[in-house]
């Protein structure tokens, strides 16, 4: 997750997405890679409809055991 959040926040510095669109503006860039992804974020409890600023805020990936 933590790559994916980079490509995003590079995707954000290039201004190609804005931080408060939602996360499903994402998926048209990621094509193929998008079904991994999404599912990626599903289990970190993100919905398609969250913003991409709440993704970026996240300081750590770390899962729960």
């Amino acid at each position: 997750m933590v790559k994916f959040q980079r490509q995003v926040q590079s995707l954000v510095k290039r201004k190609v997405i804005q931080p408060t669109d939602s996360i499903w503006k994402v998926a048209f860039l990621f094509g193929d890679d998008w079904a991994h992804w999404r599912k990626e974020l599903e289990d970190f409890e993100f919905s398609m409809r969250d913003s991409i600023e709440a993704l970026l805020a996240v300081d750590s990936w770390e899962e729960e055991e």
